[in-house]
């Protein structure tokens, strides 16, 4: 297989078997666990629905009752009389609630807001799995460049030393800048190492996040033109966006509506209720062997005093109330604050990588530049190791800062509430959880899931 490296950009490593940060996305949204689970989660607050909507519907029993009966009967010449019975009943009882002080109306539309709530969880939890991968994924692409860079660098250090060495069986320096370069390389090869454990750990963390091991990586490209162009635009969009904050305020409604819930425990209750049955009793001491039965009945509840538990439950409700009102009004703050955060952030890693950028280059310049003054005598091997240093910690620098880049522009577009398949354009379906919804919410009967579970 011919691969090609690109060496223009340590990042950037491309192959006939590379793997796309995109790709990586969508292997994430599709197999991620986390992601999987809380999606089950939101399928199992979709029942909710009709739980809720079962109230307005009739409450069917039927029963039988059948078995043997040993009778003794004592008549009045003293004499006995003895029979096995085998009586049995048959029937049906149909409940309808009529009216329970809105209970129902209100728990429908608590379950619904419960449903939308989930949604905006199941969201964030999407947009947490994809920041996960984009993390995982230049983690391992960050963590490569640098072991090439420390690898380079050790053979470097080896080459200045074989030279150092040379010169030093000629006399032109000492033992001591032998000394100075075997330092220099004994640090480049623990340097080398600990590259080599980090990239081993970033690579099992990709395989948990991502379900597949890493392969050769392509350089990522930032999302800057999917976010906001300014801050005070960026903000904004949070504020309508974001599924914390809409999941939050689906808590709020939740928590009103659930004060109505309370109340209805406090109003009347109107049942009917109809019922047929049949018995068979077969003693002969009774002049009737069969009965049929048949009745329709109204029963009104008025609830008078409950030991004070309705209220108590009424004002729960309205302090928990309460309670969600401020969360949603933290949850606007830690969202404006996050916003803010990763805007500047974002802005940051410009500057940072162009910085790093220009020092290579230097760097690069500087290296040579002492390679040749000691060549000449004018520079010592300690100036030339110092150089070498030099220019690796500023490789080292720009590969963590074009790694910050493209996280920081994700973590921007998470913020706002935008990091998602659709707007990604990612080549995956979207995930929509009101397909279950729709499956289940008017669903009067059976217990298989509509994925035949």
């Amino acid at each position: 297989m011919l691969c090609l490296v690109l060496i223009v950009n340590p990042l950037s490593i491309a192959c006939a078997a590379a793997e796309t940060l995109p790709e990586a996305l969508v292997r994430a949204y599709q197999s991620n666990p986390q992601l999987n689970a809380d999606r089950a989660r939101q399928r199992g607050a979709d029942e909710n629905i009709p739980q809720a909507l079962a109230g307005y519907r009739p409450q069917i029993i039927a029963s039988l009752g059948a078995g043997l009966q040993a009778v003794r009967n004592l008549l009045p010449d003293n004499s006995i009389q003895g029979a096995t019975l085998r009586p049995w009943t048959i029937g049906v009882t149909v409940t309808q609630v009529l009216f329970n002080g809105f209970k129902t109306a209100n728990s429908v539309r608590v379950a619904e807001f419960q449903v939308l709530s989930g949604r905006e969880a199941l969201r964030n939890t999407g947009q947490g799995v994809l920041l996960d991968a984009v993390t995982a994924y230049m983690n391992v692409l960050a963590n490569q460049a640098l072991v090439e860079a420390q690898r380079t660098n050790v053979a470097v250090l080896r080459e200045i030393l074989a030279t150092t060495k040379r010169r030093l069986d000629a006399g032109d320096v000492t033992p001591t800048d032998t000394a100075q370069a075997e330092a220099r390389l004994s640090r480049g090869l623990a340097d080398l190492n600990a590259a080599e454990v980090a990239l081993a750990i970033s690579k099992e963390t990709y395989t948990q996040v991502i379900g597949n091991a890493p392969t050769q990586l392509v350089a990522a490209a930032t999302v800057d033109r999917l976010s906001p162009p300014t801050l005070v635009a960026a903000t904004e969009t949070a504020g309508h966006e974001n599924p914390a904050v809409l999941g939050a305020g689906y808590d709020v409604d939740v928590a009103r509506t659930t004060i109505s819930v309370a109340e209805s425990s406090l109003l009347p209750t109107v049942t009917a209720q109809a019922s047929a049955s049949r018995s068979r009793d077969s003693d002969p001491s009774l002049s009737t062997f069969a009965t049929d039965q048949a009745s329709i009945l109204g029963q009104i509840n008025v609830p008078i005093y409950d030991g004070g538990t309705a209220a108590s439950q009424t004002r729960q409700a309205k302090e928990l109330a309460s309670q969600s009102r401020l969360v949603l009004e933290q949850v606007r703050n830690q969202t404006r604050t996050a916003v803010v955060s990763a805007w500047v952030s974002n802005e940051g890693t410009k500057v940072a990588l162009a910085a790093a950028e220009s020092e290579v280059r230097a760097a690069e310049i500087a290296l040579r530049g002492v390679r040749r003054e000691a060549a000449g005598g004018q520079r010592t091997t300690i100036d030339v190791l110092n150089a070498q240093q030099d220019l690796t910690n500023a490789r080292t620098r720009q590969i963590t800062a074009q790694h910050d880049r493209v996280i920081a522009s994700y973590t921007l577009l998470s913020a706002v509430g935008r990091l998602d398949v659709h707007t990604l354009n990612l080549d995956t379906p979207d995930y929509l959880p009101e397909v279950h919804y729709h499956q289940v919410r008017d669903a009067w009967h059976g217990v298989r899931t509509p994925s035949g579970q």
